[in-house]
């Protein structure tokens, strides 16, 4: 049981960046230097996850916390390929979108 509140615990800590991450590429609406790579790694290893809890049948309630946070993955992995698009049909010259609060 403990190890099921760490996992627990681990995933609620994790989910907690992502809608950071998410407000960053929504507020910039631009992707450089981010990794669609990595976060198709990090779903696949939540789909791992959530494998080995239907292997087990054992602490099938932390499931939910997987879907939370491959939900949260996937967002910022849309607006990835949605800014991505969006800012390679915008003609070179053109000036990157003004952040609020740059100069």
């Amino acid at each position: 049981m403990l190890a099921h509140l760490l996992e627990f615990m681990m995933l609620i800590l994790f989910g907690v960046s992502w809608p950071f991450a998410i407000a960053k590429t929504y507020r910039a609406k631009r992707v450089d230097g981010k990794s669609p790579l990595f976060e198709i790694i990090v779903i696949a290893g939540y789909l791992c996850g959530i494998g080995s809890h239907f292997a087990s049948g054992q602490g099938m309630w932390v499931i939910g916390v997987y879907v939370v946070d491959i939900l949260l993955v996937s967002t910022d992995l849309s607006l990835y390929f949605y800014y991505s698009f969006k800012n390679r049909r915008r003609a070179p010259d053109a000036a990157p979108p003004k952040v609020e609060g740059a100069p």
